[in-house]
């Protein structure tokens, strides 16, 4: 049970901080660090990780940071093109798909340590509001590519919304992270909808896990206002990496997938 604290909260100050985290690391965190079975790990981590997600909005609504509509769009098209994404991983080798998801996140993160100069483009206007104008088809075109590389890696989250936010809309850094909370909720319900009937969740663990992770998403969200822009983006591209190498890691030494 102090494992399942410990990490709850973790991932719930990566949610909350940096808008992404969580979900790549809470089914390993479930599995390695608490011993929950894979079964009962994928919707557990689900409810975990859409409630603290949800939880490290709250600091960020006064603040007019999310950009709903945005949200929407990522949440229905994405939806549609996991399940082509899916497709398409049964047909290749599990390695590649790694490999091909870890060089996916380094080029990320290379473009969010030296793409800074690209925020403010189509969808964020100087004042604070939308160009929907040219906003409209890069969301359609990029929830379309997030979705389905979602469905082809078998994880997303954060690491692929933030900086696509950021690097094809030009939303701001405190934008994208709050924006990218949304969209995780509305992804974590989706899926969780879609594991309930086999769902067999310990329910003391799970709210110990989610209540967790809520406590450390409120106090990252916080910290998070105060902290600079580029700093977070900075942060984010430096957490891709470190995620980056250990799939790498396992794709080499022939790890579970």
């Amino acid at each position: 049970m102090i494992a399942a604290l410990g990490l709850g909260v973790l991932i719930g100050i990566l949610l909350g901080l940096l808008g992404g985290g969580g979900s790549i690391l809470a089914v390993p965190a479930l599995v390695y660090g608490v011993g929950v079975p894979i079964a009962a790990a994928i919707p557990m981590s689900l409810v975990v990780v859409g409630v603290s997600a949800a939880a490290a909005l709250i600091p960020r609504l006064r603040a007019g940071q999310i950009r709903w509509r945005i949200a929407a769009i990522f949440g229905v098209t994405g939806a549609g093109a996991a399940f082509a994404g899916a497709a398409v991983n049964r047909l290749l080798d599990p390695r590649l798909v790694l490999a091909g998801f870890a060089l996916l996140m380094i080029a990320a993160g290379i473009r969010m340590l030296t793409g800074t100069d690209t925020i403010g483009g189509d969808c964020a206007l100087p004042e604070g509001g939308v160009n929907w104008r040219g906003c409209l088809p890069k969301s359609i075109a990029a929830g379309l590519a997030v979705g389905f590389l979602t469905g082809l890696f078998g994880v997303g989250g954060g690491f692929l919304i933030v900086p696509a936010f950021v690097l094809l809309l030009g939303l701001p850094m405190g934008t994208a992270v709050a924006t990218s909370l949304a969209v995780i909720v509305i992804n974590s319900g989706a899926g969780f909808a879609a594991h309930l009937g086999e769902a067999h969740l310990d329910l003391g663990l799970t709210l110990a896990f989610a209540g967790a992770a809520i406590v450390g998403s409120l106090l990252a969200g916080r910290v998070a206002r105060r902290v600079p822009t580029s700093r977070l983006q900075h942060w984010f591209a430096y957490l891709v990496f470190v995620v980056a190498a250990f799939v790498l890691i396992q794709v080499v030494v022939g790890g579970p997938g």
